[in-house]
Parts: structure tokens; C-alpha cells; sequence
């Protein structure tokens, strides 16, 4: 009797082990859940918000690990930021400042990019800084999201419609994914920069964007003397357009450029003259580039940087100490007068276009 009961003890005990080893089994997954939510809300709290004796309110998250803390006016600003900066660190997304958090229309995000550019050094030139201020004065209003594809070829049907040719739309298009693309690389704004790529497509496949016509058009040496006699002998006239149109058409010179070279850039032993920060599609500071002074065209620039010398009357280091905007309106107002159309302002002052 001994041993039949010491069998069935020891049976006993097999089955107790074994009911436990299922049992561990079983709830095991279970086990393990409780104990990752015991350690996420080891690292997880509600925000605190604190009222600072200025009384600004100051909130503070710790959430999943990340400790991030802003401090705002009203205490309503700092709830909705908890609540947004709580929801990008669940999707896995940095938290954003509230600086950058409070920006709504694609308006604010050309001023971020105004202002990054300034705070590097690098602040919009005079066209993409017109391109800039028409952009937010269309769009500027528009909250990012509404700033899709369907939205993208309205605004480019509408400034075909204003006369805007195929290579300024295309710039256009290109500055605003140049925004978009600002705020989300630098900033990491959630804006999406694929809408602009497809109304792009759209707008290349209604023919608004695309490739400008080369112009061919030159004045001729004709239509040259008639301007240049014109202003000579116009005894209203103080700005010397006349030999600015000669030194133009001899080295190639923009107007703005013939309005900016100082007499420190003449160099007379090889009579070669520095054109400093010029022109370029990718890149202009410090693109220095030198010319030769020669006549070669019909017009002898040496000739003309010494006529230029003969009469200097201040200290101005400038060589032709002009507006060039002003020289574009009486270049203008001349080809009016004698009835000369189809020639570009700067036409004469840059043969290359």
C-alpha cells in the first residue's frame, strides 16, 4: 500500500508542474504587456503647466522618453501645443518648437525662409525677392493644406491668364517648392512638396510651362546712331546715355553692371576691366570676371573709360556713378521717341540676349 501511494504522489506532483508550465505558457504574452506599460509609465506623464510670475505659463511634457518644455502667454496656446507635440512623438516625430509650430499659411513659411536666408547672409536678391512678395500676396493667405494640386494649376492657369510667359511661371512653380521644401527639410514642418511636382506636370502638359523663345533681336547700327545722337543733344539731358550705349555695346555689359564698376577695377597696364559679383544662374557672389578693353564692336571702351575720366567730378569710386534703373527709362523713353519697337531695355546693354 505504501508504494501505490507513493506512485500516485509523485503523479500528483507531475501534474501540478505541468498545469503551472501551461499556465506560465498562456499568460506569459500577457506578463510581458504589463510590464512594458509598467516601464512606459515610468517615463510617462501628464504636461505641467506653471504660471511664472510674469505670468506667461510655462508647460513641460515628458513623453516616451523625451523631455521638451515651451513657455507661451496664454495657458490655452500651451495645452493645444502639448496636445500636438504629444501627438508627433507618438507617430515618431521630433517635437517642434512653438515658434515654428504656430505658422499656419504658406505666407508665414516664405517669411521663415526670408528669414533663414537673412540670418545666413544669403537675403533674397532684387528678382526672387519680387518673386517672394507676389507669391504671398497671391497665395500668402492660404493655409499650407490648402495648397494642393488642384490649388497649384488654378494659380497657374491665373497668371497665364495675366500675361505671365511659360519661363516665369516656371520660376514661380519653382519658388514655391523651394519654400516648401525650406520648411520641411530645415524645420521638419509636415508639408508635403509632391503636389507642386504634379501640377507642374499639369501645367508643362497645358503648355504654361516650358521653355522661353531665343530672341534674335539686335539694334542695328542705325537705330544705334539715332539714340546715340538723340541723347547727345539733348541739352536736358545729364546722364551720359550716349556713351553708355557705346560702352555697352563694346564689352557686353549689363546696365546694372556698367553702374557698378569703381575705377579700383580698371586695371591700365592691360587695360582690363573686373566685373565683380556677376550675373549667374547658380551662383554670383564672388563670380569676378575679367574683360578686356578694346574696339572691337566699332566703339573703343578704353576711349570711352578715359572720356569718362575727363569729366569725374566727385569722389564717387563708381566709373558711370548712375541709377540704372533710370538709365532703363530714358533708354526706353528714347526708343519711343523715334518710334524704335521690339528692342529690350537691356538689348543694347547685353548683346548675348
Amino acid at each position: 500500500m505504501s508504494l501505490i501511494s507513493l506512485h500516485f504522489f509523485v503523479m500528483y506532483q507531475r501534474s501540478r508542474v505541468a498545469l503551472f508550465n501551461l499556465f506560465l505558457r498562456h499568460f506569459s504574452t500577457q506578463f510581458a504587456t504589463l510590464l512594458r506599460l509598467s516601464a512606459h509609465g515610468a517615463h510617462t506623464t501628464l504636461p505641467s503647466y506653471t504660471k511664472l510670475p510674469s505670468g506667461s505659463w510655462r508647460v513641460q511634457i515628458r513623453h516616451k522618453g523625451r523631455y521638451v518644455n515651451e513657455t507661451f502667454l496664454r495657458r490655452d496656446d500651451a495645452r493645444r501645443w502639448a496636445t500636438d507635440t504629444e501627438a508627433r512623438i507618438d507617430r515618431g516625430e521630433a517635437p517642434l518648437p512653438s515658434r515654428i509650430a504656430r505658422l499656419e499659411t504658406f505666407g508665414d513659411l516664405i517669411d521663415l525662409h526670408i528669414a533663414d536666408m537673412c540670418a545666413v547672409g544669403k537675403a533674397p536678391r532684387r528678382s526672387k525677392a519680387a518673386t517672394l512678395n507676389m507669391l504671398k500676396r497671391k497665395l500668402g493667405k492660404l493655409k499650407m493644406i490648402e495648397l494642393d494640386r488642384a490649388r497649384l494649376i488654378k494659380f497657374g492657369r491665373d497668371r497665364g491668364a495675366e500675361g505671365c510667359g511659360p519661363v516665369t511661371l516656371g520660376i514661380d512653380i519653382g519658388t514655391i517648392k523651394l519654400v516648401l521644401g525650406h520648411a520641411a527639410a530645415v524645420h521638419g514642418l509636415p508639408v508635403q512638396v509632391e503636389p507642386v511636382d504634379l501640377a507642374r506636370i499639369a501645367l508643362k502638359r497645358l503648355h504654361l510651362i516650358g521653355k522661353g523663345q531665343e530672341r534674335d533681336r539686335r539694334p542695328t547700327q542705325e537705330e544705334l546712331d539715332q539714340l546715340i545722337c538723340l541723347f547727345d543733344t539733348n541739352p536736358h539731358q545729364i546722364t551720359p546715355i550716349g556713351r553708355i550705349i557705346r560702352f555697352a555695346v563694346a564689352t557686353a555689359m549689363r546696365q546694372e553692371e556698367i553702374c557698378r564698376v569703381t575705377w579700383p577695377d580698371v586695371d591700365t597696364r592691360t587695360r582690363m576691366l573686373t566685373i565683380r559679383d556677376r550675373k549667374d544662374p547658380r551662383k554670383k557672389d564672388g563670380n569676378h570676371q575679367r574683360i578686356p578693353l578694346f574696339a572691337a564692336t566699332g566703339y573703343d571702351a578704353w576711349a570711352i573709360i578715359e572720356e569718362q575720366r575727363a569729366v569725374r567730378r566727385n569722389e564717387d569710386p563708381r566709373i558711370f556713378p548712375y541709377n540704372g534703373k533710370s538709365i532703363g527709362t530714358a533708354f526706353r523713353r528714347g526708343c519711343r521717341e523715334l518710334k524704335i519697337t521690339d528692342l529690350l531695355t537691356c538689348s543694347p546693354f547685353c548683346p548675348r540676349l
